[in-house]
């Protein structure tokens, strides 16, 4: 995209300078280790953790009559029209669990007024595509119907959202069917598997989150699928019409920055409303870092604003 690109924000150039110069590192042979490194970089940078008025473990339906984990937050103080936000994370679709958001899920129900419930989406190298995308449609359904019910929300105030991988999945979830979310939320999304962006060459080597880093996630997950298919890269839809209104979130040292700002664009084109709002000072995977970089609390300001604003209509 044209124009110069800000430098880094001061507190994320400290993290590079010191011993958080790569917390995101898909190169270890040793898949639990990664995960369990991931993990540790939310407890480590993510900050305090938030009390809310009641959080809830559950067993949902997932695809295919399996079951899935997922956990629900009450806000402090509830909207006076309750509604939901389904919370898919991040972690190139191998990395990530209800722990690892933990604190941003706290945060975005109290900040929404909103019960937020983040959902574990079976992950590759163990399950590939469509697993994710499956489970996602599935955890939407479930909050739509009987977990409204079983939850006390308004079925008919539910939206969804995610960062990164979570953000693909959301996008995904978000096209269809028409009329039964009120928002999708997209926190710098992966969009499209072929890496086609020009940003894909400008932040080829990160900061943070690599091209190659990309590549290996995408392979990780897709393992042959179609890169082309709607499910895989949201970019590649013709069908964008009467998708949930969006907010997305781009960040401007991002390999992902392009593929956000292009399905903005996209997502316009076919009638849908969307708010754009780019953090061009920030790289891939910052909202997990509340306790050592600001503009985290922003993003998920910005983000439970935008749910808040969409439930109460």
């Amino acid at each position: 995209m044209p124009g110069a690109v800000p430098a880094l924000h001061p507190q994320v150039r400290a993290l590079l300078d010191g011993a958080w110069s790569q917390p995101f590192e898909p190169v270890s042979p040793d898949i639990e280790a990664e995960r369990a490194a991931y993990l540790q970089t939310a407890l480590e940078l993510g900050g305090a953790l938030e009390e809310v008025a009641q959080v809830e473990e559950l067993v949902i339906p997932g695809a295919d009559g399996a079951r899935m984990r997922a956990r629900a937050y009450w806000p402090r103080v509830p909207a006076d029209a309750l509604g939901a936000i389904l919370w898919l994370h991040g972690g190139g679709w191998y990395l990530g669990d209800i722990e690892a958001f933990d604190r941003i899920t706290r945060q975005l129900a109290n900040a929404s007024g909103a019960v937020c419930v983040s959902v574990e989406y079976r992950l590759a190298p163990e399950h590939r595509y469509p697993a994710a995308v499956d489970d996602a449609r599935a955890a939407a359904a479930w909050l739509a119907g009987d977990g409204a019910v079983e939850l006390g929300f308004d079925a008919q105030r539910l939206v969804v959202g995610g960062d990164s991988a979570g953000g693909n999945l959301a996008a995904v979830v978000a096209r269809r069917p028409a009329g039964v979310l009120r928002a999708q939320l997209l926190a710098y999304p992966a969009l499209d598997a072929a890496m086609t962006a020009d940003s894909y060459r400008e932040f080829r080597d990160g900061p943070f989150v690599s091209a190659a880093d990309m590549a290996f996630c995408w392979g990780t997950y897709l393992d042959g699928a179609d890169p082309g298919d709607p499910d895989v890269s949201p970019l590649a839809a013709r069908d964008l019409a009467g998708a949930a209104p969006a907010y997305i979130a781009v960040a401007g040292h991002d390999p992902l920055r392009d593929d956000g700002l292009r399905y903005a664009d996209a997502l316009r084109a076919a009638g849908v409303a969307v708010t754009l709002q780019r953090f061009d000072d920030m790289p891939h995977g910052f909202i997990r870092w509340g306790g050592v970089a600001d503009r985290a609390r922003e993003l998920i300001e910005a983000l439970a604003g935008f749910a808040r604003e969409a439930i109460a209509r």
